[in-house]
């Protein structure tokens, strides 16, 4: 620790601590210094202090030190008495007020940061009024009848020379009715140093009298005792001084030029040496001396073992006395008060070894005899001496400590003395750098005064600031504390200035809940005082709280718009928290060559319009990102890298406003604050510029600088947010000249009285506008600023009647309007969809056709059919080339919809057009359109399809129908197959099946039908060209022949069908063995007045094997025969089909004893060689429809005997060769030796495909493929002639 004297505490009682002097004068010398504005106290007050007295001491030892500090502190002896409590808390509370009105902070200031306050000192950070405050405090125990060092040391007394009788006016001045209570009552010694001083007033005249007076003083009280003083040699009042001494007297306001006006320097020398020669010749002399005299007394009388023996058995059984709150009462002539005189007059001559000495042996006294407050204040002088000798922190504190707590016991009496006792103890805690515990002390010594404590706390929370580590939080809690103490009692402007200093460790944190009251009690207090301004200012922090309570919302916002309501005025803020603007969720939409048909538009990622019109726009997929670029050297730099708007087209701005509270706000005027320029931001240097916060203000007030109203158009809207709600404000601006836009923020109006404005700062504002992220070169300052070019045409487009939410399958026809505002003409128009599964383009010729009954069939059976191919997919489809959009003309196109498959879908459109006006810059633009479908599940519909089992080429097929909707039901209209090739026919009349017209909700249906190649059998040697196709694709499955059916082949079902393949993977190519369904139902429409058609697709169902070769054994079932003349011969025929599209041949082997393949005797058992021929016929009554028309062949029953019971006749080998699609006719014959039933498939077919090649040498052509097939099972029940 540095040097005790120098510390804080050090000078404190250098200051306190010091010899008392008891001033006595007259009342004229009173009126001589009053000439001066002074009293005769103050007149010598600036010359008590001495710096570098430099005085030699010799107290009890032969060892004398120089005394450098010294001060007297004079006293009327009307003031030597004990402070009345009411009157020291007036001058308390004046000290206060005082140094409130002094420190109250600057309206312009703004608190210092938490950083700033902790690197600067201790000195600049603590307020300079607490020493003030904490010496009045001080001051409230003055003159202590338990303590000498307030009792006075000398006596100056003053006579003027005018006083008649002066040597009798000084006998007066000290009489006993002169003096203090103190001395007459026996608590001081009134045989005190006396010093005698005759006042000359120099205005009065020569000083002849007073040198009479002073020669006859000198006889009557000695030489060295007297003194003569001249005061008042300037005549006019007008003396100059550098430094006036007397200015720190008067704290009240007065004009301290005039004080000392008529005091020369002269007199101003003779007052230094005068108070000098009193302290240096007269008072510390007189304190050596009466220290060794007391010291040899104390020495005789109570020092060494005799003595204190002797002291100890005197006062033994005073233990037993009960105790007394006053204590017992010791007089001057009290060996007690001798010791603590001579301790405090040791004290105050700075040998603080002989005072600690003297302090301990006094202490063991007054705790004998329970003197509890004498002993205090004892411990109290010991734990100063301590500090003061620098020795043992551990009994200072506890000396300290022991104080305390001794004051604290004396009740009310004690109070003021426990006060004192915590200051010095928190100077020598804060000396030591403990300034923890010194805030726990200043805690101790708050008391129930709230003024007193408001201080304590405010001091406190500085030693948390100073501690080490700092402990903010606890800093600015106390500062919290002390303010509210501050405000209870009246004192506003301190109650500011400590929340003002909260505010630095708060900001910044997440401590919301403390620092809104910290915000909303400062601007209370400011409206208190009638600083509106400041008071907006803080209680604006605090609007966005919600994380507070409903009702302290209610409060924070109700006396906010008090406080606006009384100025009178409404206000405009930068930044108003209210509602929250979120600047990095701002979205721009501009259409430069995109244009958008709806705001879902605009969200759409901008890479996914890119590279869905790049087989539109020429040169787009490798030329550039933008239109712009296509002119090449014809745009400066300038315009690649600007954003592109049209004049008199919208600007969009998406903002984000929330409403983070629980009650409701009203919002109104929202609009975007612009800024306009004719010319071209080169020359514009605002443009190029970033716009302080006093031009923003200046923008959103008038709307505009430099730039006249009439260049653009900001829209507003008013909103109301309900509690928590947020919502995102559509804001617009339209350019309507050319030159250059740029977008600087937002303004509103909250509840009509205050305006808020919010930049949007280009540094943290992320590009989002509809164009998407794709990477630009364009600056990060640059997005929110635009070239405006002049006016362009513009198409608008609508699709009509299309819903939001379907049911899958279904099918409607939709109209899109394509509109031109402008006379410039547009042409060359192109239109592209994202899903033609979903969305298909029509011909304008149908426009006026009733749908969906332009899908009928209308001709009649004796028309010849034409085969409509399947159209190709149009990727883009082009309008009419004459077709030209202008002069606000309307144009509508048909368009088709079905919802191909249930879930959500997005369906994209994109038109693009050239402008017809060839000086426009901008040559061609695309309009965009995006539009969300919802696809509910309608029916589900499955089909199982197996062959015929006597007829080849027709097939059984059963189509399973569920209905997977809630409550929608549906008439199942017609079944047809796709592609005019296959002939259907139901098994069972529908309303046989299926009685009811509708399918209800989750009701199934189930029905049989027969599938035919519509081909006619041809030889092989006839075309294979003139099969003609079947009439028969198409079966009603309506009760009743009423309704017509729909022709499948027709546009639109024969495109969607087409895009159902391809989105299947299905290639185009037909092929016999799959077959396509379409199931056409209906439904009532929404509105009741028609019906809905729903188409469901089903492809490449199969209808065959593997296999290309198809064949089938003709005879008789059943054969009578006489076996007793010979055996029988029976005709049988095999038919072969060839259904692929290339050249088979195939060759048919015959066998007479069981085949040795090994599929042919899977899953079969051997019979007895009595049963050859014999076959279970159990199985044929298990036949079961799959979906594979010809399976494997399952095993035979044959007999492993020699002779087998029948033998094929004739040739054993036929060949033959079948062209694509052929069939042909082979004669086949078997001989039967006995009766029975036998399974003629004792045969194989081994086919070979040759690409090319003829009959006579097929060994010319390319062998594709070959295989072997078993024979199919034919039973023969040959029976026993009568």
């Amino acid at each position: 620790m540095a040097d005790p004297a120098s510390s804080n505490l050090g000078r404190m009682l250098t200051d306190e601590i010091t010899p008392v002097v008891m001033v006595l004068r007259t009342p004229l010398v009173e009126e001589a210094t009053r000439k001066n504005g002074l009293s005769f106290i103050e007149l010598l007050n600036p010359f008590c202090a001495f710096n570098n007295i430099d005085v030699p001491v010799r107290t009890a030892s032969d060892q004398p030190y120089r005394l450098q500090k010294f001060k007297l502190r004079l006293f009327y002896a009307s003031d030597i008495a004990q402070p009345n409590i009411e009157v020291a808390k007036v001058r308390i509370k004046q000290v206060i007020t005082r140094a409130g009105e002094k420190d109250f902070p600057e309206v312009s200031s703004n608190p210092l940061a938490i950083e700033t306050v902790l690197g600067a000192t201790q000195h600049k950070v603590l307020p300079s009024w607490f020493q003030v405050f904490n010496q009045e405090l001080v001051h409230t125990v003055s003159f202590a009848e338990h303590e000498a060092f307030d009792h006075p040391v000398a006596c100056l007394l003053a006579v003027s020379s005018k006083d008649e009788e002066s040597i009798s006016k000084f006998v007066d001045l000290f009489n006993t009715n002169q003096l203090p209570s103190l001395i007459n009552d026996g608590a001081m010694d009134p045989k005190i140093l006396k010093h005698f001083v005759v006042v000359h007033d120099n205005q009065d005249g020569m000083p002849d009298r007073a040198t009479k007076v002073l020669t006859e003083m000198r006889n009557t009280f000695g030489a060295n005792n007297c003194r003569l003083l001249c005061i008042n040699s300037s005549r006019d009042g007008s003396v100059e001084r550098q430094e006036n001494p007397w200015a720190s007297c008067k704290s009240d306001g007065s004009q301290f030029q005039q004080l000392g006006c008529f005091l020369s320097l002269d007199d101003v020398d003779e007052l230094k040496n005068s108070m000098q020669d009193l302290s240096s010749k007269h008072i510390i002399p007189y304190m050596e001396q009466k220290i060794r005299v007391l010291n040899q007394q104390v020495s005789a009388t109570r020092k060494g073992f005799r003595n204190q023996i002797k002291n100890l058995w005197w006062r033994k059984g005073k233990e037993d006395v009960p105790d007394n709150p006053n204590g017992p009462t010791y007089t001057f002539n009290s060996v007690e008060f001798q010791i603590r005189v001579l301790g405090d007059y040791a004290f105050m001559l700075r040998d603080y070894e002989l005072a600690l000495s003297n302090y301990r042996l006094l202490s063991t006294d007054y705790k004998l005899d329970k003197a509890w407050k004498h002993y205090a204040g004892v411990q109290e002088m010991m734990g100063l001496t301590y500090f003061m000798l620098d020795q043992s922190r551990k009994d200072a504190e506890y000396c300290m400590e022991n104080a305390f707590s001794t004051y604290l016991k004396l009740g009310s009496s004690g109070h003021r003395n426990a006060t004192r006792c915590g200051l010095w103890w928190v100077e020598i805690l804060k000396a030591r750098d403990q300034h923890k515990d010194a805030a726990s002390v200043y805690f101790r010594i708050s008391g129930e005064e709230p003024l007193h404590s408001a201080v304590m706390l405010e001091q406190a929370s500085y030693c948390y600031l100073f501690s080490t580590p700092p402990l903010l939080r606890k800093y600015g809690f106390h500062l919290v504390l002390a303010g509210d103490l501050y405000k209870k009692c009246d004192q506003v402007k301190h109650a500011i200035r400590t929340y003002r200093g909260a505010l630095s460790v708060f900001k910044g944190t997440t401590w919301n809940h403390i620092k809104d009251q910290v915000h909303f009690h400062i601007g209370k207090w400011y409206a208190f005082l009638g600083m509106s301004d400041v008071a907006i200012e803080h209680m604006l922090e605090i609007l966005a709280c919600g994380h507070q309570s409903k009702s302290t919302q209610e409060l924070f916002l109700r006396d906010f718009f008090q406080v606006v309501q009384n100025t009178g005025k409404t206000f405009d803020v930068l930044k108003l928290q209210l509602p929250v603007i979120n600047v990095n969720s701002v979205k721009v939409v501009f259409e430069d060559h995109r244009t958008y048909a709806s705001e879902t538009a605009t969200s759409v990622k901008e890479g996914f319009w890119h590279s869905f019109e790049e087989d539109m726009i020429p040169l787009l997929s490798s030329m550039r990102s933008n239109w712009l670029e296509s002119h090449g050297k014809n745009f400066t730099q300038k315009y690649k890298e600007s954003n592109i708007c049209v004049a008199g087209e919208v600007i969009r701005v998406h903002v984000e406003l929330k409403n983070p509270l629980q009650i409701p706000i009203s919002v109104s005027n929202v609009s975007l604050i612009c800024e306009h320029s004719s010319g071209s931001d080169e020359t514009n240097p605002d443009l190029n510029s970033s716009i302080d916060n006093d031009q923003l203000r200046k923008l959103a007030i008038n709307g505009k600088i430099g730039a006249e109203a009439s260049s653009f158009l900001s829209g507003e809207i008013d909103l109301r947010l309900g509690a928590g709600e947020t919502v995102v404000a559509q804001l617009s601006v339209i350019a309507n000249i050319e030159g250059t836009l740029e977008i600087v923020g937002v303004r509103w109006k909250l509840s009509g009285s205050v305006s808020g404005f919010c930049k949007f700062d280009s540094d943290i504002l992320k590009k989002k506008f509809a164009r998407g992220k794709r990477k630009s070169k364009k600056s990060s300052g640059n997005y929110l600023k635009f070239l405006v070019i002049k006016s362009l045409p513009k198409l608008e487009g609508f699709v009509h009647h299309l819903p939001e939410t379907v049911y899958a399958g279904d099918m409607r026809r939709l109209s899109l309007e394509l509109r031109n505002p402008s006379n410039t003409p547009l042409k060359n128009l192109k239109m592209k969809v994202s899903h033609p599964r979903f969305l298909n383009i029509g011909d304008q010729d149908v426009m006026e056709m009733e749908f969906p009954s332009c899908l009928e069939k209308k001709r009649s059976s004796a028309e010849v059919y034409v085969p409509v191919k399947t159209c190709k997919a149009r990727t883009v489809f082009s309008f009419p080339e004459d077709m030209v959009i202008c002069g606000d003309s309307t144009c509508l196109w048909p368009l088709y919809l079905r919802a191909a498959a249930p879930g959500n879908h997005s369906l994209y459109i994109t038109i693009y057009y050239e402008v017809g006006d060839a000086s426009s810059i901008m040559r061609y633009r695309v309009l965009r359109m995006h539009y969300n479908l919802e696809v509910l599940p309608s029916l589900d519909v499955s089909f199982q399809i197996s062959s015929h089992p006597s007829r080849l080429q027709e097939f059984l097929g059963r189509m399973d129908v569920i209905n997977r909707t809630s409550s929608e039901s549906f008439q199942v209209h017609q079944l047809s197959s796709v592609g005019n090739e296959w002939e259907i026919s139901l098994l069972q009349p529908m309303d046989t099946v299926f009685p009811a017209d509708f399918l209800m909700a989750g009701q199934a249906l189930s029905c049989f039908f027969k599938l035919k190649n519509c081909r006619k059998w041809v030889n092989a040697e006839d075309n294979p060209s003139s099969l003609v196709p079947s009439e028969k694709a198409d079966i009603r499955l309506v009760c009743g022949n009423g309704e017509a059916l729909f022709d499948t082949s027709r546009l639109p079902l024969v495109d969607f069908h087409h895009y159902e393949r391809l989105h299947q993977g299905i290639s185009d190519q037909d092929h016999q063995t799959t077959v396509d369904f379409i199931l056409i139902s209906q439904s009532q429409s929404d509105d009741k007045s028609g019906i809905n058609i729903f188409s469901h697709h089903a492809c490449d169902c199969s209808v065959g094997s593997s296999s290309p070769i198809w064949w089938l054994i003709e005879g008789p079932g059943t054969v009578t025969h006489n076996f007793a003349v010979d055996f029988c011969e029976i005709k049988l025929k095999m038919f072969i089909h060839n259904s692929s599209d290339v050249t088979a041949s195939v060759h048919i082997s015959t066998f007479d004893s069981a085949p040795t393949i090994d599929s042919l005797s899977t899953g079969a058992s051997v019979s007895s060689a009595n049963e050859a021929g014999w076959r279970d016929l159990s199985v044929l009554n298990d036949i079961k429809v799959t979906s594979d028309a010809v399976g494997n062949h399952s095993g035979k029953l044959l007999s492993p005997a020699s002779v087998s019971p029948f033998i094929w006749s004739g040739s054993s080998s036929n060949r033959v060769t079948l062209e694509p699609l052929s069939s042909t006719e082979i004669a086949l014959q078997i001989c039967v030796f006995s009766p029975g039933t036998y399974d003629v498939s004792n045969y194989s077919l081994h086919w070979s495909l040759f690409g090319s090649g003829d009959e006579d040498d097929k060994e010319t052509g390319l062998r594709l493929s070959s295989g072997t097939c078993e024979g199919h099972s034919y039973y023969l029940t040959v029976l026993q002639q009568g």
